[in-house]
């Protein structure tokens, strides 16, 4: 359980990051490109969660 809960803070810490990157970007396809990557890990992180609620509620 708790490789999964660092899995999901590391999930959230790097989509926050992205954001932070996109924000910074002059260059309109970079920051697209960030806010899709950051988009995808928020994604994975949702996941991530589901995982762990499953985990717990089998457990």
């Amino acid at each position: 359980m708790i490789a999964f809960l660092a899995k999901l803070e590391r999930f959230e810490d790097l989509a926050t990051e992205c954001d932070l990157i996109a924000g910074r970007q002059a260059d309109g396809s970079k920051r697209e490109l960030y806010l899709r990557l950051g988009a995808h890990y928020r994604q994975l992180a949702c996941d991530m969660r589901s995982v762990i609620a499953t985990v717990d509620a089998a457990a």
